[in-house]
């Protein structure tokens, strides 16, 4: 079957990304070390709890205001969150020509709320897109079957007819479970390959 639509991961696949500048810009807005950040995220699962719309950004600020004794705006701290990203160039032409060959562009990723409204104010690449699959959005993260469930419902094909790439192997297997073309991200030139076979370029 010819391929239709190309699901494409957000982190380091188009956007790479830094939780240590995230953790150093929040601490430095808070008053705290990055390592202080840190360590509130990971004991608190705060990080998860956002990503999965378990939690609002007015929450999560809130939380973290308690916590180290702060008083910060939440524009302030949604920046420090959000400004952590750099664009993967390479990826940028692929889009173009999947998008100029009639190819459907749906982004698949594990990302709040903070993030996905930062990149797509930042990164015009994003406009590309028809649709979006995102965990905080859908309830639930990658690899769970319910978010690869949302994906497919907004595919418009077969999942024979897409293909899906993530730098993350779990959820590249996860995706196969379903019947996806999907492939472990390395870099542009080897996804462009795996998409020529499939006859996208």
């Amino acid at each position: 079957m010819a391929l239709k639509t190309c699901l494409f991961d957000l982190g380091n696949v188009l956007l790479f990304f830094s939780h240590e500048l995230m953790c150093r810009q929040v601490g430095e807005l808070m008053g705290r070390t990055e390592a202080e950040v840190k360590t509130a995220l990971l004991d608190t699962k705060m990080q998860i709890r956002f990503e999965s719309g378990e939690v609002t950004a007015a929450e999560v600020h809130r939380h973290f205001d308690e916590l180290f004794g702060s008083n910060t705006a939440l524009p302030d701290f949604e920046h420090a969150v959000s400004a952590i990203f750099e664009v993967n160039e390479p990826m940028l032409p692929l889009l173009d020509e999947l998008k100029s060959n009639g190819i459907r562009l749906v982004l698949l990723s594990n990302t709040c709320s903070s993030h996905i409204d930062y990149a797509k104010r930042t990164y015009d690449f994003l406009d590309k897109f028809d649709d979006f699959t995102l965990s905080y959005a859908a309830g639930a993260m990658k690899p769970s079957p319910r978010i690869y469930e949302d994906a497919i419902s907004r595919i418009q094909c077969e999942p024979n007819e897409c293909f899906y790439t993530d730098d993350i192997a779990e959820y590249v297997y996860a995706a196969q479970d379903f019947g996806l073309h999907a492939k472990v991200f390395k870099n542009a030139d080897r996804t462009r390959e795996a998409l020529t076979e499939l006859g996208a370029l």
